[in-house]
């Protein structure tokens, strides 16, 4: 039987712990006795834990035998702001397929009232990331930065490739055959409603970004995300 798995709040040699409306949950929802198993991620590894006190805001875990993980691909998801829900179900879905890490971009054409909301919205994308995470059985949480504009951003990584969707003057290949050519760690930039701007383009170009597109159709900002970090990770896996 697959144990469900958890990503501890606190970590101290061989137990762990779940606190606050995280264990909460485990106490409530989901009924915890002592003595039940599940596996635990502890940021290093994941091992099998055994309940061993409950109260209304902590659960604590002896742990045990560590579980085999793969290792996860590094990818980078450059995400431009634009409607809340739909941008939040593009961030929990790429981190249940596995993004590594997860940058918010004030873009051009971000509206101003999303720019100004979005430093606010930062602790429940938090929040969002972790039950991701735990739903989808990772052993570790997604970074998710501070939102930036595309000015300020800065990824020093060997590989970037920026989603142009057929953009006058930097039209990409399609991404698979861009992403058979790019090493890991990578970065994929994705743009808003309406797509990056020219003065952004020029930005990425002169930043030494390549360019790609995911085909002649025109996709929703959430829908590229999703296709364009699931092609990714399938291919660097």
């Amino acid at each position: 039987m697959t144990r469900r798995r958890w990503i501890a709040d606190e970590v101290s040699g061989n137990t762990a712990a779940l606190v606050g409306e995280h264990a909460a949950h485990l106490v409530r929802v989901l009924r915890a006795e002592i003595g039940q198993e599940f596996e635990i991620a502890t940021g290093a590894e994941v091992r099998r834990g055994t309940i061993t006190a409950i109260s209304a805001d902590r659960v604590d875990f002896a742990l045990g035998q560590e579980r085999e993980v793969k290792a996860a691909a590094q990818i980078t998801l450059v995400l431009a702001i634009f409607k809340f829900d739909r941008m939040e179900w593009a961030i929990e879905k790429c981190t249940e397929i596995g993004v590594a890490r997860i940058i918010p971009v004030i873009a051009n054409r971000t509206d101003a009232h999303l720019a100004a909301a979005a430093p606010k919205r930062h602790e429940r994308w938090q929040r969002l990331v972790r039950q991701a995470s735990e739903q989808s059985r990772r052993a570790t949480v997604p970074e998710l930065a501070t939102a930036v504009r595309l000015k300020d951003l800065d990824i020093a990584l060997p590989a970037r490739v920026v989603l142009a969707e057929s953009l006058a003057g930097m039209e990409g290949s399609r991404l698979r055959d861009v992403l058979q050519s790019k090493p890991q760690p990578l970065a994929l930039a994705v743009g808003p409603e309406g797509g990056w701007t020219d003065e952004e383009i020029a930005w990425f170009h002169e930043a030494g970004w390549a360019a790609a597109s995911l085909g002649s159709t025109i996709l929703r900002a959430e829908t590229a995300a999703i296709v364009a970090t699931a092609l990714a990770i399938d291919e660097l896996s």
